[in-house]
């Protein structure tokens, strides 16, 4: 199913199939609570955490304009007026449009929520509480060349128990998602970017509260969903001790060169 051409869909006419990454519309899904970072940052919302005196979502807006990404559309819940305040309209020419859920829909209602909003289909959806500095590039290219309904990128890491693992078929199709708390040694975890197609957006029910990770992606098996292994360096900040490593992450990150453009100061 196209979503470009289903009626039901009220801004379906307005939605372009894309043909390259700069054409993308991008979604941020920034709207958890954030408890477990309370302790040391109070009520902030995880989003715009202070990295380097710069909010967190400014690391990941500058990775969007890197990839010639011109338009975001920022889920928003707890905290959506601090965001707000500290955001603004507008970040380097990059634009930002806003989704705000009145009571909490997971990040799949959220993303659900966001679907009116979009223009391009599909979509490159990341979360507002970690970064991976992957290639976007090379990420869009995988997703394009297999037509896949919806992509995730994912990354390898030492000890999979905190994230979950992904495991993948042999022609990179995702097939099967295991707990986290579940597993332990190296593997491959979901590094919280996406490429979904709208026809699939559509489908998650509006309204309701729904968490992509633990119900909608394995939901998806068997239907076109694949798995993007990236070499990216990859942050979490959800917890105490990995926000507590964010600012020499991208310190690292700056000096080694290693991303393509890596972050900047605001301008």
């Amino acid at each position: 199913m196209d979503c470009t051409r289903n009626a039901k869909s009220p801004v379906a006419g307005d939605r372009h199939r894309v043909g390259r990454l700069a054409e993308i519309d991008a979604v941020i899904l920034a709207g958890g609570l954030g408890t477990r970072l309370r302790p040391v940052v109070g009520d902030r919302p995880k989003a715009i955490v202070s990295v380097h005196g710069r909010p967190f979502l400014t690391y990941l807006f500058d990775q969007l304009i890197s990839a010639g990404i011109s338009r975001v559309v920022l889920c928003l819940g707890y905290g959506s007026q601090q965001i707000r305040a500290s955001i603004g309209e507008s970040y380097r020419g990059l634009s930002i449009v806003r989704s705000e859920e009145t009571a909490p829909l997971g990040t799949g209602g959220a993303l659900r929520l966001a679907l009116s909003k979009l223009r391009s289909d599909p979509a490159l959806v990341l979360n507002g509480d970690s970064y991976c500095g992957a290639e976007l590039e090379e990420f869009w290219l995988f997703h394009r060349d297999r037509r896949a309904a919806a992509s995730l990128l994912l990354t390898s890491v030492p000890d999979t128990g905190r994230f979950g693992r992904v495991q993948l078929g042999t022609g990179s199709d995702v097939i099967d998602f295991q707990e986290k708390g579940k597993t332990s040694g190296s593997g491959l975890i979901n590094a919280g970017l996406y490429l979904i197609d709208c026809a699939l957006i559509e489908e998650i029910p509006g309204g309701k509260l729904r968490s992509l990770e633990r119900e909608v992606f394995p939901s998806w098996i068997g239907r076109g969903l694949y798995g993007f292994a990236s070499a990216g360096k990859f942050l979490d900040i959800g917890t105490p001790e990995a926000y507590a490593s964010a600012e020499a992450f991208f310190s690292d990150w700056q000096r080694s060169g290693a991303e393509r453009a890596a972050p900047s100061a605001p301008r």
